[in-house]
């Protein structure tokens, strides 16, 4: 393990019971997904707990390629179980769609069932060795792990991989009541509807239905600096079943490495830049925009005045390795006319590091929790852009709730295109205003205060040592 990759939740004492002890790793197959489990896999190595991170081929490799904010040959003491599995359709993004959700990757989602016997194998063999097997598995892999429940010595975590307060709300509304006004929750919290395909909604539910008594617990990438109201909320719901919930987050590295030797043109770029002077642009792996949409945005960058980094990217398919691209279409001579103010970037951009870089002062984000934590951590107020699934709940969070974004899409709004002017106000408001001056400030602080939470006796640091305490027990 790099010593850069150590400072973060490192344990103050060894645990002599930890070699009797494996982790097995059960991620979804969506970028969002992957990325998480892989860094929780890292904090959970550095107890010098065994870890197994288990997938198909294709989508470890991916989840290797793209990991950012450490090391990646970290990522060589964590064990990986390479799943071949049969061929998947993997049609491209339709940036045309109603609904945003990317449908393309339901093949992918699908072909996951094919884990359940390499996994259920690798479990029993495992269950031999081991004084205790914990499997942390994604919500929506739950089928996949249902061997788990028939070794004594095997114990199953949910791992959300979504807001503490998404997963409040779902909470709520499976019990049938209505979200009224509260200090928990905000009155006009969005539907779920246009948020997800009836055909991603029937799988959610297949997942659900399956053994949620057998869990042990629930792990979630959050910290309860941010959602200790909802953590809370969560405890007090299943009390009965005595379920606990840990805040293990934020799993992302909270300070960057140096440098690598290989140079990245983006940051170099930045370092031009005076402090809080641009906005990132990104919306993710699972957004594809139609070309009017991609058109006004640009426009509306441009009209901003402000500096800004756009990545400008297709939307992820089901195996990330196959097949061409589509490129985006900007209107014509557009990179020569932002030429010093903005830079458009194509291929897989360093996320973390850009948020963490001293001149990016805002994100213009779809608000995927991965992105949303990572902003937080990094001090930086959102633009808040959902497109489907968790995001318009998580764009509550941030700009009623938080208080460090603002909306640059309705939800209600959701079937209309944003035009260039009310893409230059959302930037100015958030770049150039008093407003967006006191976000950043409210944004700066919490940062340093999650930062701070995964150093020794942090809330964070406290929370991962009660759970590797817990499992090692």
């Amino acid at each position: 393990m790099a010593m850069a990759n150590r400072q973060q939740h490192q344990p103050s004492h060894g645990i002599t019971k930890q070699a009797q002890v494996v982790v097995v790793m059960v991620p979804f197959p969506a970028q969002g997904h992957l990325n998480q489990l892989l860094q929780l896999s890292r904090l959970i190595l550095s107890y010098n707990i065994p870890v197994r991170y288990v997938g198909a081929t294709t989508h470890n490799r991916q989840a290797k390629q793209r990991v950012h904010g450490w090391d990646p040959d970290a990522a060589a003491n964590i064990h990986f179980h390479d799943i071949e599995i049969p061929p998947f359709r993997c049609p491209p993004p339709n940036p045309n769609a109603k609904i945003k959700f990317p449908s393309q990757l339901q093949p992918a989602f699908n072909t996951s069932s094919h884990l359940t016997e390499p996994v259920s194998m690798l479990l029993r063999a495992l269950s031999c060795k081991a004084r205790k097997v914990i499997v942390i598995h994604d919500s929506l892999m739950e089928s996949v792990i249902q061997e788990a429940r028939l070794l004594p010595n095997v114990e199953s975590y949910i791992f959300h991989s979504v807001s503490a307060f998404a997963v409040s709300l779902y909470a709520w509304e499976q019990q049938g009541k209505i979200i009224e006004d509260s200090d928990m929750f905000p009155r006009d919290i969005p539907s779920l509807e246009g948020c997800f395909t009836a055909e991603f909604a029937d799988f959610v539910a297949c997942q659900y239905n399956n053994y949620q008594k057998f869990n042990s617990g629930c792990v979630y990438n959050t910290c309860k600096l941010v959602e200790g109201a909802y953590m809370d909320f969560l405890e007090k719901e299943t009390l009965k079943e005595g379920n606990k919930h840990w805040a293990l987050g934020p799993f992302n590295p909270v300070t960057i490495p140096e440098r690598s030797k290989k140079k990245k043109f983006c940051l170099d770029w930045l370092d031009k830049k005076a402090r809080n002077s641009v906005i990132y642009v990104s919306f993710g792996t699972t957004t594809a925009l139609d070309d009017e949409q991609i058109k006004e945005l640009a426009i509306g960058l441009r009209e901003s005045k402000q500096n800004f980094v756009w990545v400008l990217r297709d939307a992820d398919k089901g195996d990330v390795f196959g097949g061409e691209e589509r490129s985006a279409e900007l209107p014509e001579g557009y990179e020569d006319s932002v030429d010093g103010v903005g830079l458009v970037v194509r291929d897989w951009a360093p996320q973390l590091e850009i948020l963490a870089h001293p001149a990016t002062g805002g994100f213009m984000s779809h608000c995927g929790w991965n992105s949303c934590l990572e902003s937080i951590t990094m001090g930086v107020p959102i633009a808040a852009w959902p497109m489907h699934s968790d995001q318009p709940r998580n764009t509550v969070l941030i700009t009623k709730i938080l208080k460090i974004g603002v909306v640059v899409k309705e939800w209600e709004l959701r079937d209309a295109v944003v035009t260039s002017n009310i893409v230059e106000s959302a930037v100015k408001r958030l770049m150039a205003s008093t407003e967006g001056d006191e976000m950043r400030k409210r944004a700066a602080e919490m940062g340093e205060s999650v930062r701070g939470s995964v150093a020794e006796g942090g809330v964070s640091r406290m929370e991962m040592e009660s759970f590797i305490a817990h499992i090692t027990s």
